[in-house]
């Protein structure tokens, strides 16, 4: 036990908090709960303990922060991440409720061992804005997932995920709706990066239209000094019986406009940088297999639904980390924040 002490204390000791940081800590055995205001948050968590685990971390509206960490029996490690708080937890409309007020966090993994879990406010933490539809939302009921909800996972402590993405949202209702963009909008500081992915609700929007569109997110975004990323959307599980996703599949809207090229179209002429999903997700899906494939999915025998669109909990961690990679081969100022 006196190897186990002191174990611990050196992994406490590491990269302690300034005090004037007024940080919180507590010790849980499943789910608790920090009572402070809106804002971004860094969590510290130490895990370990004499038996051998596995613990990872969930936040808010089922917000994956930390993926499951493996420790030997007398091992200790010390993980950190940053987080948002804020009212409605989920997606910007509220649709499912404003959320529990504070931080909440819940223990995630098949043999939690956590030893203690700290909560310090960063309100100067860049942020990462995403602003899309639900492929990519914070569900806060299951079965859905999106795979921005399953993004805070893949970065060490720095970067603030702020996941403002919203089911139903088009490039038409995210700049029309005043709880949308214009909410985000003023948030917005200089040097934030703002993910842009929206295109699944577009069905009917004529290509002039969507190009507008891109243009005045991407110009507001400019505008408060951000700097934004355009993102193709993550393909449908949509086959064909030649083994190839369909146009459906490949986020081609009802009246024939290619969405995933006027992006990327978009991206070059505006000399944005480009994260494109749909072509990493199409050829993920098409290397695996129609059938093999559908777990990324919402399938009837595991969700009691088959949903061609919407992830499952693995599918958005497998999306997510798609996104991760292509933001390292882009060479985004926040690819020096994720995890190795």
């Amino acid at each position: 036990m006196r190897i186990l002490g002191l174990a611990l204390a050196a992994v406490l000791a590491s990269g302690a908090v300034p005090a004037d940081a007024s940080p919180r800590w507590t010790v849980c055995a499943d789910s608790c709960s920090f009572d402070v205001p809106a804002g971004d948050y860094e969590i510290d968590v130490v895990l370990g303990g004499p038996g051998a685990g596995s613990t990872g971390l969930d936040v808010e509206a089922r917000r994956i922060a930390l993926a499951p960490v493996a420790t030997e029996a007398g091992q200790y490690v010390r993980r950190s991440v940053t987080v948002e708080v804020r009212t409605p937890e989920g997606m910007p409309s509220g649709q499912d409720g404003p959320g529990t007020p504070g931080l909440q966090v819940h223990l995630t993994g098949p043999a939690p061992r956590p030893v203690r879990i700290t909560v310090t406010p960063r309100p100067k933490a860049p942020r990462i804005f995403v602003i899309s539809d639900s492929t990519a939302g914070d569900w806060a009921n299951l079965p859905k997932n999106g795979w921005a909800q399953a993004l805070p996972a893949f970065f060490r402590a720095g970067p603030s995920v702020r996941n403002y993405a919203q089911s139903g949202a088009s490039t038409v209702s995210y700049l029309d709706d005043p709880r949308y963009f214009a909410r985000v909008r003023p948030m917005i500081r200089p040097g934030d990066t703002v993910l842009i992915q929206l295109a699944h609700n577009d069905k009917q929007t004529t290509e002039d239209v969507y190009r507008a569109n891109l243009a005045t997110l991407v110009a507001g975004v400019r505008a408060q000094g951000g700097a934004p990323v355009m993102v193709t959307p993550p393909v449908r599980h949509r086959f064909g019986a030649d083994g190839r996703l369909t146009p459906l599949g490949l986020v081609v809207n009802n009246l024939g406009v290619d969405l995933p090229a006027v992006l990327r179209d978009v991206a070059r002429r505006q000399r944005l940088p480009l994260l494109d999903l749909t072509a990493h997700s199409q050829a993920l899906l098409e290397g695996l297999g129609e059938a093999a494939s559908w777990p990324l999915y919402l399938t009837l025998a595991h969700d009691g639904v088959d949903d061609a669109t919407h992830l499952s909990r693995y599918g958005a961690e497998q999306f997510a980390a798609l996104v991760a990679q292509a933001a390292t081969q882009a060479r985004l100022p926040i690819a020096r924040f994720l995890r190795h």
